[in-house]
């Protein structure tokens, strides 16, 4: 039986393709750094689990000591792209973050009688050319892997999504981080579906929660490295 405490977290699933220039130089010259986490209940948490936000600020501030590095969290239950653009300017753009990390296209899913999935990647798009110009990093973060989502009545839907998600961020040259493949290969790694979420189908489990924040952090770091900088994060 797989181990809940020490899941494969399958880095070659999560590779980023394009480095983190703005969150790199910032860890080497600077001691207050900024990320903002934008996006529905995946992101502000639902109940007793510690959402991915304060888990990933805990490694980042374990990881490069020193620095005073805040996830801010900004994340509103049920929403979905177009509400979370709406927000943009007072959530995102005004906190000035070095990195924003956006999880988007579960509610187009789940909520699918409230959303158009075209009017969803639309705003993905918007954002993201929105974010393109100022002196920060992003991420998009895509679906979770649980019942809820992969019904029979829904898995086409959010197959369809991931892929619109990936190719909004190809074409914005965005990493992706890919939570849906992830969450996906510990089926095969010997994880029962109900094992991935939370007992109410939607929201993910305690030990998956926590996988999914590590092999996040993984990633960021494991970026690849802009032209003008040396090999590596420098960690204190």
């Amino acid at each position: 039986m797989p181990d809940p405490s020490r899941p494969n977290l399958h880095p070659e699933l999560l590779d980023f393709d394009h480095p983190l220039p703005h969150l790199r130089r910032a860890l080497k010259r600077q001691r207050k750094i900024k990320v903002v986490a934008i996006g529905s209940s995946s992101t502000a948490g639902v109940d007793r689990i510690l959402p991915y936000p304060p888990r990933l600020e805990l490694v980042l501030r374990q990881t490069f000591q020193g620095r005073m590095i805040d996830v801010l969290n900004r994340g509103i239950g049920g929403q979905e792209a177009p509400e979370e653009l709406s927000r943009f300017e007072s959530d995102v753009i005004a906190e000035a973050p070095t990195l924003a990390i956006w999880q988007v296209g579960t509610n187009a899913i789940y909520r699918n009688l409230d959303y158009d999935p075209k009017d969803v990647t639309t705003a993905i798009a918007v954002g993201l050319d929105w974010l393109a110009d100022l002196p920060m990093d992003v991420v998009l973060m895509d679906l979770q892997y649980t019942r809820a989502l992969v019904g029979a009545d829904k898995i086409a839907s959010s197959i369809e999504m991931v892929s619109s998600i990936s190719t909004i961020g190809r074409r914005a040259n965005v990493n992706v981080f890919r939570r849906f493949a992830l969450m996906q290969r510990w089926l095969d790694d010997g994880f029962a579906l109900p094992e991935l979420d939370d007992g109410g189908q939607l929201h993910t489990s305690e030990w998956a929660t926590a996988g999914v924040a590590q092999a996040l952090f993984n990633s960021i770091i494991g970026a690849p490295q802009p032209r003008e900088c040396s090999p590596g994060f420098v960690r204190s």
